[in-house]
């Protein structure tokens, strides 16, 4: 697979999350080098906290495929998926995931210790993780938002 390809396809559409005031997070699944779904954050437009990219993403492929199990997927997205999006990605058996940003490169006070690799092993759940693919643009991206939102609250 092409993971670079699909993550510039997930960061473009991060970009535009971003660009309509969301957080700059979006994910793509593909499975058999088809994208079969891709999602982003519309928390703020959508005013839901759960319109995470990957929760998004993932009921548009369950429902366009009219299945619960995504087995042989792969998901790709910007951000380090929150637990909330690990369990869904876990729960439709997506096989592997690949990450832009990670939550601890952000240094990132309300995640914890939390990882992807932290929650796998507490849950004993199996999953590929593959990680750096185009995780400095992604970084940046997030910390120029981050850095928007600490001004609209001065």
């Amino acid at each position: 697979m092409d993971h670079l390809h699909y993550m510039q396809l997930a960061f473009e559409d991060a970009r535009k999350a971003y660009a309509a005031g969301n957080r700059p997070v979006a994910s793509v699944i593909v499975r058999d080098d088809t994208i079969i779904a891709t999602g982003r954050n519309t928390v703020f437009a959508d005013m839901d906290p759960s319109a995470h990219a990957e929760v998004a993403a993932i009921r548009v492929a369950c429902r366009d495929l009219g299945t619960l199990e995504l087995s042989g997927a792969t998901l790709y997205s910007t951000l380090e998926p929150c637990p909330m999006c690990l369990w869904m990605i876990l729960e439709a058996k997506i096989a592997r995931v690949v990450l832009g940003a990670r939550h601890a490169a952000l240094k990132r006070q309300d995640t914890g210790a939390y990882s992807v690799e932290s929650f796998l092993a507490m849950t004993r759940r199996p999953l590929d993780v593959v990680t750096g693919v185009l995780d400095q643009e992604c970084l940046e991206l997030r910390r120029r938002w981050m850095a928007d939102q600490a001004a609209a609250q001065k």
